[in-house]
């Protein structure tokens, strides 16, 4: 079956091996990447929130920390078997149902009055979008062999800058402009006018998005068939495990902990970059929100070109573990231009290039080794563990604030876990993940 796959694939004429790849992605990725925008910024919008719902509310830098964070218990606990169901129901109904649930109880921030119902609401935020993101970098694997996917994961990770480049300017906009309409404050106008995206795309997923290649009217026969080859014969050669080898193989739990390490730099400046930027002596909220965007939007460029980087050289540690470094350095420097903010801004402009650049390269690690029910195991698991690092960080950043009276403390803590991440990234062996 293998030498049969290979010969059909090596003689398909690489332009229409180009052709087709370019057709599926132009297919596929401009709804999933705007899926991930809706996803990612109603997950960190709390973060432009606290600037009003703190005064508003009285709550201390701690309950926002753990609220902040808590999304990430019911995230972990639901994120395997949200991912084995999408692998059993097709990923068009199971994104859909993650998308509406979750835009729901975005919207429902609105009724947050206490600790407790903030606690509460976070947490089911997170049970909802559980096995969102895993089931997507699942679902390439049915269209893309691993050399592929470094780039097509950057594409559809842009998101994650994108949606701070939208988002900053969006949210200061509401805060400052919406703020007493019609009796609700700013911070309940955001949550329920950024909540409206991800219902609409979660309509627009049931109707658009096909589970496999072969449902895909879209595609000749012949591309079918190429699209399926390349794919079967990456699968052949993967480590296909049950689910309890996966679960005892200590190469996965070493992915979760680089993955968590990461994870920590990525949502400590996530939920706390509005806050950084407010200390350097900036008090508007629409200026606050323009200048989140500018880290953001140099990430957008420096995560594909590094990304096209990985998938030329076929190599991946250094790619990773690169990144990681410049994007402590960037916290690091961060800290000593906290009151400059032109220089603070292109301290965490390097550090959001660093660490929002590593995130779709770490993917390809657990996409090249993983295949069958162990891939969607595997990668669930990863994910749900890497993530705990998102109730960690906002939490200990927000209690070290606290604490210190200081966010300086929280910024030494991230980028000592970055560089945790990158020295266990080049622990792994090269000729398993540069493929």
């Amino acid at each position: 079956m293998v030498a049969n796959v290979d010969s059909y694939s090596s003689s398909a004429p690489p332009a229409f091996e180009t052709a087709t790849y370019a057709k599926v992605t132009w297919r596929l990725l401009p709804l999933l990447f705007l899926c991930y925008v809706g996803s990612y910024l109603d997950r960190v919008n709390v973060g432009f929130a606290k600037l009003q719902m703190l005064n508003d509310l009285k709550f201390s830098e701690t309950v926002y920390g753990l609220g902040a964070g808590i999304f990430f218990i019911g995230y972990f606990i639901f994120e395997v078997p949200s991912n084995m169901i999408l692998h059993r129901v097709g990923a068009r109904l199971w994104i859909a149902r993650i998308m509406i649930t979750w835009g729901l109880v975005s919207g429902a921030m609105i009724f947050v009055n206490t600790p407790t119902t903030f606690y509460v609401m976070r947490f089911l935020l997170g049970v909802a979008e559980a096995g969102f993101f895993p089931g997507v970098i699942l679902y390439l694997t049915y269209w893309y062999p691993s050399h592929r996917r470094g780039k097509i994961v950057a594409l559809f990770m842009t998101g994650i800058p994108i949606s701070g480049v939208i988002g900053g300017p969006l949210s200061g906009w509401i805060l400052r402009n919406m703020n007493g309409t019609n009796g609700l404050a700013g911070w309940q106008w955001m949550f329920i006018l950024e909540a409206i995206p991800s219902l609409v795309l979660g309509i627009a997923v049931i109707m658009y998005l096909q589970d496999r290649i072969r449902d895909a009217k879209w595609l000749t026969e012949e591309e079918k068939q190429l699209l399926e080859v390349q794919v079967k014969a990456e699968a052949s050669q993967k480590e296909e495990q049950s689910l309890g080898q996966m679960v005892a193989n200590s190469r996965t739990w070493l992915l979760a902990l680089i993955y968590f390490s990461f994870v920590m730099g990525l949502y400590g400046v996530s939920f706390w970059l509005p806050t950084i930027i407010k200390t350097t002596g900036v008090t508007d909220l629409f200026d606050i929100g323009m200048l989140t965007a500018i880290p953001y939007a140099f990430s957008v460029v420096a995560m594909l070109l590094i990304a096209r980087s990985a998938d030329k050289h076929r190599e991946r540690r250094w790619h990773v573990a690169i990144p990681a470094v410049l994007g402590s350095i960037g916290l690091l420097l961060s800290i000593a231009f906290d009151h400059n903010t032109l220089l603070a801004m292109s301290a965490l402009t390097l550090a959001a290039i660093g660490i929002v650049s590593v995130l779709p390269l770490f993917w390809s690690l657990p996409t090249a080794l993983l295949g069958g029910t162990a891939a969607a195991a595997g990668i669930a698991l990863i994910n749900s563990v890497g993530n705990l690092a998102g109730f960690v960080s906002p939490y200990a950043v927000g209690w070290l604030k606290d604490t210190t009276q200081s966010t300086n403390s929280g910024m030494f803590l991230l980028a000592a876990s970055l560089l945790i991440g990158a020295v266990l990234t080049m622990t792994l062996p090269p000729r398993l993940v540069n493929k």
